[in-house]
């Protein structure tokens, strides 16, 4: 039943583990494999949202089943992921047009900053999934057509 959001948890921590070694193949000075390795980890990154978006679309998202009085923090930190999660997006897409343009002065000013923010995106997704799957109760299920439109 959970098969999906563990399929797309793993997609982001894959993608966490290969930033982490493209970061190292560029810092040893193999600039091919640290290519091929970031487009690896890009590539890992968008089948993590278009799992992601399928499932929020067709099945629905999963609503925190843990104790009440626990759920303000767990939204609050959902809230945080979010920010994260976005903004590790938006500097991801800069970061690779900027490699792709071969603008590497700009490149290696934004990609050490967009490789932390993805690596507390990824932890802080991955403890999302642990909240609503593993540590507590999974709570309600609605998809997106029931949650607008009532079917």
């Amino acid at each position: 039943m959970y098969l999906l959001p563990t399929i797309s948890t793993f997609f982001i921590l894959l993608s966490a583990v290969l930033v982490a070694i493209g970061w190292r193949f560029i810092h040893i000075g193999q600039a091919k494999s640290h290519k091929k390795t970031m487009i690896a980890a890009a590539l890992s990154a968008l089948l993590f949202f278009i799992i992601y978006m399928s499932r929020t679309i067709f099945i629905g998202n999963t609503s925190f089943g843990g104790p009440a009085e626990l759920e303000i923090y767990y939204t609050l930190f959902l809230v945080f992921h979010i920010i994260l999660a976005t903004t590790g997006a938006v500097f991801g897409i800069i970061t690779l047009i900027l490699a792709f343009k071969r603008n590497i002065r700009k490149h290696r000013k934004i990609g050490p900053v967009t490789a932390v923010i993805w690596f507390f995106t990824a932890i802080t997704g991955i403890m999302v999934y642990l909240f609503l799957y593993v540590l507590f109760d999974v709570g309600e299920t609605t998809n997106l057509f029931r949650a607008i439109w009532g079917f």
